[in-house]
């Protein structure tokens, strides 16, 4: 400490270490003049200062100087009363010393206070040790705590024997029968006169002597009566309900009061027919909100972006590829031209040219083809023999054709290439993936006539878990055939029905058949009978026969 306060500059200011509250201007109000205020403003003390507080125990207002608690004093602080407890009892909490059964102090006196006054607490060493090991540690006093012990479970043994007792008791007296009826020993003697005096009644006596036994009741007998229980009668008149007189009801009354029937969606007991409307207003799935969360819109829209980013990507890989193809074919042209012209000097015995200029690298695929094609056509040129002007003409007719059809190529393989970028397909591929009842459908199945005997089957008939293997049916079904004969199109337009136009070949058409009716010389009704001599015009009457 003293170190530190070397190395620091000199204090400008040499007066009480304490702060003056009273010179501040913030406590002018505190610190007024008025006898009144004096009487209740709380008077500081001055503190002592920092690390001369040995000591110094502030327990009243006035020793903190209006100010806070003291970290350095490590005793329960107040400043301004502030969680000091207002209802506790004015004086000391001191405990007064007591001491055990032994005569030792009970320094556990504190810990029972409040609410751990009516609970055990163990607060010393020997309250872990076993009993046992207690008993042979103390040895003197054993005898006596074991009196007292047993004292103690005898007691408790009792009490608990008592308290069974008394279970086992009211459980048995219930099963038992309650109070059978003692039967009674003495008999009556009943002396009486019959009212049919005669000698075939009662063996001719005058009086009889009979003894009345009470029957036994078996204790053990059901009752033979059932008993109802009659409900208990009212003690008091019920309360009178005060009505208001009888209006009459309105027609709004009766809407107002009309409740509608209940709607379930799992009963209907009645059987009634309930419109959809209402079914779906019984939900009361329209009194909620439908809310979207906003998190599929983000989420459909990454999925698009990454896709846009994803397609990107593939296109410039291939753009990327298809370029190092082209490169590399031209390469290989470059090399081939070389070779070519190689030969072709070798050939004609002139000197070789110097290698052809490379071609620029952005000229298109087209020029590359068309070059290809026609190195060998100049090469048959220069070989053949002059041709005629008529040759000539027919020669270039022939490339004019077979540039417009590689033209008609490039451009059918353009537009597939852009279909397939696009994710259509081709209608080469299109027709060619097709399945087999599809083509038969659209009429373009070939029966095989053509391709040497060669049969299509449709490739659904393969492996199919059926057929006698896996058993047949039922003995009551009758499905041996499983689908008609004929299913495909194209055989049922064609079986059992006429060609188009074969009447018309074999017979002409309608036109021709009814002109060469007309101009027939048979069934006309004016013709006459061979060997008659008269020639009769159009009749107007009917036949006259002459009778010779």
């Amino acid at each position: 400490m003293a170190a530190l306060k070397d190395l620091l500059p000199d204090a400008k200011n040499s007066t009480s270490t304490y702060y003056d509250h009273a010179n501040d201007p913030w406590f002018k109000q505190r610190f007024s003049t008025s006898e009144e205020e004096k009487s209740t403003v709380v008077k500081a003390k001055p503190v002592p200062p920092y690390l001369k507080r040995a000591g110094f125990v502030p327990r009243k207002v006035e020793d903190f100087g209006d100010g806070g608690a003291f970290p350095e004093i490590h005793i329960a602080q107040y400043p301004l009363d502030m969680g000091r407890v207002k209802g506790a009892k004015p004086g000391s909490k001191i405990l007064p010393v007591t001491v055990d059964a032994r005569g030792n102090l009970a320094y556990d006196a504190i810990v029972k206070q409040s609410e751990n006054a009516k609970k055990i607490v163990y607060s010393q060493h020997k309250d872990l040790i076993p009993k046992i090991l207690r008993n042979e540690e103390e040895g003197g006093d054993e005898g006596e705590e074991e009196e007292e012990m047993q004292k103690e479970i005898e007691e408790t043994m009792q009490e608990t024997k008592a308290a069974l007792e008394k279970i086992v008791n009211v459980r048995l007296s219930a099963a038992q029968p309650k109070n059978v009826p003692k039967q009674s020993s003495d008999s009556k003697y009943i002396k009486y006169k019959p009212s049919q005096q005669s000698a075939a009644f009662n063996s001719g006596a005058k009086e009889r002597i009979i003894r009345m036994v009470e029957m036994p009741v078996d204790p053990l007998e059901p009752p033979k009566f059932k008993h109802k229980r009659v409900p208990k009668a009212s003690g008091s008149p019920p309360v009178p309900v005060m009505h208001s007189p009888p209006r009459p009801v309105t027609v709004k009354d009766q809407q107002d009061w009309k409740i509608p029937p209940c709607i379930s969606n799992w009963k209907n007991p009645k059987g009634y027919t309930i419109p959809l409307d209402k079914r779906l207003a019984a939900d009361g799935r329209g009194l909620q909100e439908v809310q979207i969360n906003d998190n599929f819109a983000k989420l459909s829209e990454a999925l698009y972006v990454a896709e846009q980013k994803a397609r990107e990507a593939v296109a410039m890989r291939s753009k990327v590829q298809k370029e190092m193809m082209m490169k590399e074919k031209e390469r290989k042209e470059q090399e081939l031209r070389a070779l070519a012209a190689k030969a072709r000097s070798e050939r004609t015995g002139t000197v070789a040219p110097s290698t052809a200029v490379p071609m620029s690298s952005d000229r298109s695929a087209m020029d590359t083809d068309m070059r290809v094609d026609y190195e060998p056509v100049r090469e048959r040129e220069r070989d053949m023999p002059k041709e005629s002007k008529e040759e000539r003409e027919e020669r270039l007719q022939r490339e004019k054709i077979r540039e417009e059809r590689r033209r008609e190529r490039e451009r059918e393989r353009r537009l597939e290439a852009k279909d397939a970028a696009m994710g259509k397909k081709s209608k080469i591929t299109r027709d060619r993936d097709r399945d087999i009842s599809e083509k038969v459908a659209l009429g373009m199945a070939s029966t095989g006539a053509g391709r040497g005997g060669e049969v299509m089957y449709d490739q659904r008939l393969f492996n199919q878990e059926k057929g006698m293997d896996s058993g047949f049916a039922t003995d009551d079904q009758y499905n041996i055939y499983d689908k008609g004969l004929f299913t495909a199109q194209p055989t049922l337009s064609t079986l059992y029905r006429p060609k188009k136009d074969v009447d018309s070949d074999m017979y002409g058409g309608a036109d021709e058949q009814l002109e060469k009716i007309m101009k027939t010389e048979r069934f006309k009704p004016d013709k006459a009978f061979a060997g008659t001599s008269e020639k009769s015009g159009p009749r107007d009457r009917p036949v006259e026969f002459e009778k010779e």
